[in-house]
């Protein structure tokens, strides 16, 4: 009898992929279903992407690229971490892939042995523990909540760290709670870490253009660990090129070394027409990025009003990314209209997406068991509709 490996069970489906699924399942049997589970810009990529797509056909730039990147790629992106986060990586520092979420697959098999612990202070992305596990690490959640605006304090990443941590692994502007952290919450962690030099920081910056506070601060403009933390980042969320699959890690060149390694055996390459497109991204008119941030910005302001509107729900006003993550505590053990129980958010997400018509995602699949994720990256009309749909579902449990 065919049998599977024992690492296929580390991998959990992802709960932003499965409730989309269901969503689609729902409207394709004629109903109409507000889809806020899923983490994409609901912009199409810009023209001038798009263009520069076009002419790279033309040119010729359709046969295997480098392993690690276009050089003219690789440059772009130091230029780029030069002009907007003053860090200074060399081309050789950085390896570009298929999407961020390779790029943090490339490094933790780069750096995990068995038993090696990951510090993600919670609420995190859903791959995080599947990716560690996978590589046979062990993570280690911190926990935070609303009344720390999802953030995890130096005093709680200083307690979480053994003897056996490798590398801690965070994002900021966070995906799912939207919480950006600031210079001096990031200089805080700094002071802790610096005393632990066999650390590795792995800092997730895909969000970075889409913060409504200014200016982006990086944990790699910390001359104390600069020397061994590890960018991840991307283009998907601030282009709207989530189809292009377009990532990037820039750090120390023995990760980089060993990534591309790494992604010489799986991969090969990233896309070479999206590289392409890549470089009139990074260094094109950004006016499309500034907008489409605008945009976010609006439609965020428009949803939390209308969320806060609804009694019991504690939802944080997030200083990036595109989503809310209410507190959903007060409807936990509550009874449906059709006798049902509410016993957790998963529970709560199945009841809003079949009777309320509303895909969300559990916040069980971020780590916090209090909370639902809600993207907003759609028009004004349907967030609307939903905080609409979530108030009544709601209001019908007993």
């Amino acid at each position: 009898m065919l049998t599977i490996s024992n690492r296929i069970e580390e991998i959990v489906e992802s709960q932003t992929l499965a409730m989309t699924k269901k969503s689609r399942e729902l409207k394709s049997q004629g109903i109409d279903v507000v889809n806020l589970s899923i983490g994409e810009p609901d912009f199409d990529t810009p023209v001038n992407i798009c263009n520069a797509a076009k002419i790279a056909m033309e040119d010729g730039f359709t046969h295997y690229p480098p392993v690690a990147g276009f050089p003219e790629l690789r440059l772009a992106i130091s230029q780029k971490f030069e002009r907007e986060n003053q860090l200074t990586y060399k081309p050789e520092n950085i390896l570009v892939s298929n999407g961020a979420k390779h790029s943090i697959l490339n490094v933790i098999l780069s750096i995990i042995n068995p038993g090696d612990e990951v510090i993600i202070p919670a609420p995190y992305w859903v791959s995080y523990p599947s990716i560690i596990k996978y590589a046979g690490g062990i993570p280690v959640e911190i926990k935070s909540n609303s009344e720390s605006n999802f953030k995890v304090s130096a005093n709680q990443l200083k307690a979480a760290i053994t003897p056996k941590t490798k590398a801690i692994l965070f994002s900021s502007p966070c995906n799912p709670s939207g919480s950006v952290m600031s210079k001096e919450e990031l200089s805080a962690w700094v002071e802790v870490l610096k005393n632990h030099p066999n650390i590795l920081i792995i800092s997730d910056e895909i969000y970075e253009k889409i913060n409504y506070v200014g200016q982006h601060h990086s944990i790699a403009s910390f001359s104390e660990v600069f020397d061994r933390t590890v960018v991840i980042n991307g283009l998907s969320k601030g282009y709207a090129m989530t189809g292009w699959r377009m990532g990037y890690v820039a750090g120390p060149i023995e990760i980089i070394a060993a990534c591309e390694k790494i992604q010489g055996l799986m991969t090969s390459g990233a896309n070479s027409i999206a590289q392409m497109a890549s470089i009139e991204a990074l260094n094109g008119d950004q006016t499309s990025v500034n907008d489409m941030v605008n945009i976010f910005k609006a439609r965020r302001d428009i949803f939390h009003k209308a969320l806060c509107e609804i009694a019991n729900l504690k939802c944080n006003l997030p200083d990036g990314a595109f989503y809310l993550f209410p507190d959903v505590t007060a409807f936990i053990g509550k009874t449906t209209p059709d006798g049902n129980r509410i016993t957790d958010t998963e529970n709560l997400c199945l009841y809003l997406l079949n009777h309320g018509h509303v895909s969300t995602v559990a916040g069980t699949a971020f780590g916090d068991d209090a909370c639902i994720r809600l993207s907003y990256a759609t028009s004004n009309e349907n967030l609307i509709k939903a905080a609409n749909r979530i108030k009544a579902a709601l209001e019908s449990l007993a």
